[in-house]
């Protein structure tokens, strides 16, 4: 009779599963190592992909600042330059009388003649200023009294004053505005 010891070839049998278990497991191991190498690469693209789009976006939104920046201060010239509009269509339509008297005065003040201070109160006009001479003022105050702006234009004070070593003749006008 043959005898035939099988307790060899179980242990043979468990000897090679065991190596393809190791092997299987190292496998595993390594094929586990590249999965996660290349998620860490994607990821890392990923991050730099974003943290690219960060820095444009970052950098559009300044450029949108200063384009506010540069709206709000052209929209501040816009209304100044609409209050300047407004101001000189007033002046054309001659609804402010100062403008005319204003206007009047600058036309019968003589050369040699300079206002230091103009106070209108209602109808009344107080006008200082001072003169070369009295014939200046006297001119001054003829010129006035032609111009049919003005009515009962009086000389309150003529005083002789001295600047930088010049006599000069300082005055004080009345007058009312028809």
């Amino acid at each position: 009779m043959i005898k035939i010891n099988l307790l060899l070839a179980k242990k043979e049998k468990k000897k090679e599963g065991i190596r393809r278990e190791i092997i299987v497991l190292i496998l595993s191991v390594v094929l586990l190592f590249v999965i996660l190498v290349f998620v860490q690469w994607r990821v890392d693209q990923a991050k730099e992909k974003i943290s690219e789009e960060i820095a444009a976006k970052e950098k559009q939104i300044e450029q949108h600042r200063s384009l506010a920046a540069e709206l709000s201060k052209a929209k501040e010239s816009q209304k100044t330059l609409q209050e300047k509009l407004n101001i000189i269509n007033s002046l054309k339509k001659g609804k402010d009388s100062s403008v005319r008297v204003l206007d009047e005065l600058s036309n019968g003040k003589p050369e040699r003649l300079q206002f230091e201070s103009l106070k209108k109160e209602g109808a009344k006009l107080g006008i200082e200023g001072i003169a070369l001479d009295d014939e200046t003022v006297a001119n001054f105050m003829e010129n006035l009294r032609k111009s049919k702006m003005f009515k009962s234009v009086d000389l309150v004070v003529s005083e002789q004053i001295e600047q930088s070593k010049i006599k000069l003749k300082k005055f004080i006008l009345a007058c009312e505005i028809s």
